[in-house]
């Protein structure tokens, strides 16, 4: 049990520590990129009539849901990967080399995915609400 509190510990104070540490613009960067990720796919779910996504997964079923999961997936991978690669450079320069490789992918998912499915269902919703108010725009355009 100790054993857990120290990794829950050190893991806790890396994470922190990563915020005022060199390479901070990732804190920007990646949820920003989420952001774009996000509102262009709301609006591509919003033109096919799509539901939003985090209710989808929440009240979809099994393949249904693994579809959609990998559609998200799919989509920040690469912020996920940027932030997995940002994250390996910052423990070369504070740690002298990459030793927790569960912190990287951690903050990667919780900088790059948490936000793209937090905001990409709003994003749907108001292009559904948009598009209802405007339904000759942007049918011969794709995002």
């Amino acid at each position: 049990m100790l054993l857990v509190i120290d990794f829950l510990t050190r893991f806790w104070t890396d994470m922190m520590g990563r915020a005022d540490g060199p390479m901070t613009f990732r804190f920007f960067l990646q949820p920003t990129m989420a952001l774009i990720t996000a509102l262009i796919d709301g609006v591509r779910a919003a033109r096919a009539g799509k539901p939003p996504y985090a209710w989808f997964i929440a009240h979809s079923r099994g393949e249904e849901r693994r579809t959609a999961w990998r559609e998200g997936v799919t989509a920040t991978t690469r912020i996920l990967l940027l932030g997995v690669v940002m994250d390996v450079i910052y423990q070369v320069r504070v740690y002298g080399g990459f030793r927790y490789p569960l912190e990287a992918f951690v903050l990667a998912v919780v900088l790059g995915f948490i936000p793209y499915l937090i905001l990409r269902g709003p994003f749907t919703r108001l292009a559904t609400h948009w598009l209802r108010r405007h339904p000759n725009h942007g049918k011969d355009s794709q995002p």
